[in-house]
Formats: structure tokens, C-alpha cells, sequence
């Protein structure tokens, strides 16, 4: 995903909300025995502003959750993450096309 807007934040500190991100991602792995290679850190961030944004904020963790489930368990599908980018966007359009929506 490529970002075209300047947020307004300094590379620095920028890239110490990364290293932040990175060193919490491994801390939570090692406890959780989970392999951090197999996690997509980007792809999950993408996918939880895209819920936040299209459904509510306290949506985003839930989503992530959920999803976690879905692939511990073996039933997610492969395009999980596109179908549910998908389905956060349909629900903004819907709840904008509904009288008293936002």
C-alpha cells in the first residue's frame, strides 16, 4: 500500500513507532509460541484501519481476532484479509446510502 499524504511525523520518530512495532510483534510471538515469520504485521495493520474506518473502532482488534481464529483453525481462506477489506468497505457505503447514517 503505498501512502501519498505526509502525516506530519518525523522520519525519526517514525521509525522508532516501527522498531516499537517490531520489538513488541517478537516479545508477543516468544510468549505466544508463535513463528514471526508467519506474521504479516503490515497486511494486519492495513486491514484493521480499513475496519476501523469502514465500521467502527472497537471493530479492528474484534476483526483481528476473529481472523487469528479463522487461521488457527484452519478455515480461513486463502483471500481472508482481501474479503474482509472488502466487506469493511461495503459497510461504510452501506451505512452512508442508510438514512442516519454517518
Amino acid at each position: 500500500m503505498v501512502r501519498l499524504r505526509h502525516d506530519g511525523r518525523s522520519g525519526a520518530r517514525e521509525e522508532r513507532e516501527v522498531n516499537v512495532l517490531a520489538e513488541w510483534t517478537a516479545l508477543v510471538c516468544r510468549e505466544l509460541g508463535v513463528d514471526p515469520e508467519k506474521v504479516d504485521r503490515d497486511v494486519l495493520l492495513d486491514l484493521t484501519k480499513e475496519v476501523a474506518h469502514g465500521v467502527a473502532r472497537p471493530a479492528a482488534p474484534l476483526t483481528a481476532y476473529l481472523l487469528g481464529l479463522a487461521q488457527g483453525a484452519g478455515t480461513a481462506p486463502p483471500d481472508a484479509v482481501e474479503r474482509l477489506v472488502r466487506m469493511a468497505g461495503d459497510w461504510e457505503r452501506a451505512s452512508r446510502e442508510t438514512p442516519g447514517g454517518e
